[in-house]
């Protein structure tokens, strides 16, 4: 299994294909559309892998995050979603507001992903509601063209998956911890809950 591939974009297909030179190997990476435009030619790079394979095809699905590889792989365990109905819904928007509309039963958010529909949609809250933690804020979640491209991720989270926090865990452990401190600091006083 490929858990990650750290190299240089080599070559860009939108939508949302790249091809990441690794030493002179270049593998074909999937990307969602939030990390594929925040991307480019030549940038050094290193993404989360998800190694797909099916009997007629195998795939690598990739994410900036390990945060965002976790719910990856959260929503394709929800019956009916498969890989691609996965990328569609982490493309709506950042990963965590992506968790944080599931957290909050936003349904017509995530109905609003290429090929999920209002019962997907409805499943995927239902499934997935108990297991992202709670929200980081409450109200609608804005799609990804209303939100300013940002490269941030929130690198104690990733840390603490790193531990082995489930996702819902580590979200919780950091959900009162103040956001400005460093992620060292971060990371120490989830750890002491």
């Amino acid at each position: 299994m490929i858990a990650h591939i750290k190299g240089f974009i080599a070559e860009k297909f939108p939508p949302s294909s790249t091809i990441v030179d690794v030493h002179g190997v270049g593998y074909e990476i999937t990307l969602t559309t939030y990390d594929f435009d925040n991307t480019n030619l030549n940038d050094e790079v290193k993404f989360y892998t998800y190694h797909s394979i099916r009997e007629n095809a195998e795939e690598l699905y990739g994410f900036s995050s390990l945060a965002a590889k976790k719910l990856f792989e959260l929503l394709i365990s929800v019956q009916g979603v498969g890989p691609k109905a996965g990328m569609a819904i982490l493309s709506l928007a950042a990963p965590e507001d992506v968790r944080n509309a599931i957290a909050n039963a936003d349904s017509a958010f995530i109905s609003k992903a290429s090929g999920v529909g209002k019962k997907s949609a409805e499943r995927v809250i239902v499934d997935l509601k108990d297991k992202v933690g709670a929200p980081s804020h409450y109200g609608a979640t804005a799609p990804a063209k209303s939100l300013a491209p940002s490269n941030e991720k929130d690198e104690a989270l990733d840390a603490l998956i790193a531990l082995g926090f489930p996702l819902k865990e580590a979200a919780a452990a950091l959900q009162d911890v103040d956001k400005t401190l460093s992620v060292e600091e971060r990371v120490r006083l989830a750890l002491k809950k």
